[in-house]
């Protein structure tokens, strides 16, 4: 099987699965993502509505363990962030098409972004735990961006070993990595699109990179299972 039909057959089941409970943990992706949306939409959004969607949302995939500095602050720890990611400069950032990640501007936005929000959660963690040398977490960072805005991928440990062993990019997150992903789609183009016609949340498709996070995380879950 290739790597893309891995990829298609995960995504697939991990959807299928999702769809048969209500109240599933994957589901809070839908939530926030969906709310994100809406929140676009108006003049003036609700920010201590938007905040727990995104706080309980990162609860559900694993970013609330018992280290964490998340889980000395409240949900309300999470707004200047939720403020920043309804920038009106972020739009372009919502559902991208991974053919879109090759324009300047978009590759600015992204990185704009990624910056205000490495500066504030290293403000809130040493707040909590004082001065550490080590960045945020790219995993924060990414789960965060899926969630909300649905432009990368999580770089979470399953994610970044399956792309690594597949070849399909480096494990390491940046525009270089991205820019593999994105190609990897492109060359994919028709069978992935045709899958992810068929996957909704509420009355939004799945974005692309949200089609191939949950591919190769099903792949790197699988892997991890069998040994």
């Amino acid at each position: 099987m290739s790597t893309a039909d891995l990829v298609i057959h995960y995504a697939e089941q991990f959807y299928q699965n999702l769809r048969k409970d209500e109240h599933s943990q994957d589901r809070s992706w839908e939530h926030c993502y969906k709310a994100s949306h809406d929140a676009r939409q108006v003049p003036e959004p609700d920010y201590d509505y938007l905040s727990p969607h995104l706080a309980f949302y990162l609860a559900s995939w694993g970013m609330y363990h018992g280290s964490s500095f998340l889980t000395q602050k409240d949900y309300r720890m999470d707004s200047p962030v939720v403020q920043e990611l309804l920038d009106s400069r972020y739009d372009c950032l919502f559902g991208l098409e991974c053919e879109d990640l090759r324009k300047p501007e978009i590759q600015q936005a992204l990185v704009s972004l990624e910056s205000f929000m490495e500066r504030y959660y290293e403000g809130v963690r040493n707040s909590c735990k004082g001065p550490v040398n080590s960045r945020i977490s790219v995993t924060l960072i990414t789960k965060i961006l899926i969630g909300t805005l649905g432009c990368v991928p999580a770089y979470d440990k399953y994610f970044t070993e399956r792309i690594r062993s597949q070849k399909t990019a480096s494990g390491t997150y940046g525009i270089s990595s991205l820019l593999c992903l994105a190609n990897f789609y492109e060359e994919n183009y028709e069978k992935l699109e045709k899958t992810r016609e068929n996957f909704k949340v509420y009355d939004l498709n799945y974005p692309q990179m949200k089609i191939l996070d949950m591919g190769f995380f099903g792949i790197g879950l699988a892997c991890e299972q069998n040994k």
